[in-house]
């Protein structure tokens, strides 16, 4: 059967037969969106770059992520009832990066500040701020599926999303 999508190389094979590298690979030509999903640790405010950020429901107002199950930080945001999804811009390649880093704090010079509802780190120089209490986390393979409860929403008028494609960061551009 002839393949019209392109000179890429076709692999098919069976349900359940999915090379781990090869899906890697197709899922990385999907665009996501880059999260910052933050929540407070005690008196410590925690974040995760998460890029599975999805709109659930309009009505109730739910979305959610998914953090691994082996994750350092979800295992410290894991007790806290709530969590809030901060939607980085463009310009906050940096920001993003600073929660990769070990050697140094992240938060300094975020400006986090706790959300209006549940106090977790809101960062108001973000695109969006979404306040969330959890409302249920479900297994999802090697992953969590942790939905939330929209509470308050906030948001600027100016900027463009930061987006992740292929391994590397880049900016929305829309067409005229």
């Amino acid at each position: 059967m002839a393949d019209d999508r392109g000179s890429g190389d076709v692999a098919e094979k069976a349900v359940g037969e999915i090379d781990g590298e090869l899906y890697r690979k197709v899922l990385g030509r999907y665009p996501t969106g880059v999260t910052l999903v933050t929540a407070m640790d005690g008196e410590d405010p925690v974040a995760m770059v998460i890029g599975s950020f999805v709109s659930v429901s309009m009505d109730p107002p739910l979305v959610g992520f998914l953090p691994g199950k082996e994750s350092y930080t979800w295992g410290r945001m894991s007790s806290s009832k709530s969590f809030c999804v901060n939607v980085l811009s463009d310009t906050q390649t940096d920001l993003s990066n600073a929660f990769f880093r070990k050697d140094s704090d992240p938060w300094e010079g975020s400006g986090w500040q706790p959300a209006e509802v549940t106090g977790s780190p809101a960062i108001p120089s973000c695109l969006a701020s979404i306040d969330c209490m959890v409302r249920e986390v479900v297994d999802a393979g090697d992953h969590w599926f942790v939905m939330g409860e929209v509470v308050a929403v906030s948001h600027v008028d100016e900027g463009s999303p930061l987006v992740f494609l292929g391994g590397k960061y880049g900016n929305y551009r829309a067409q005229d």
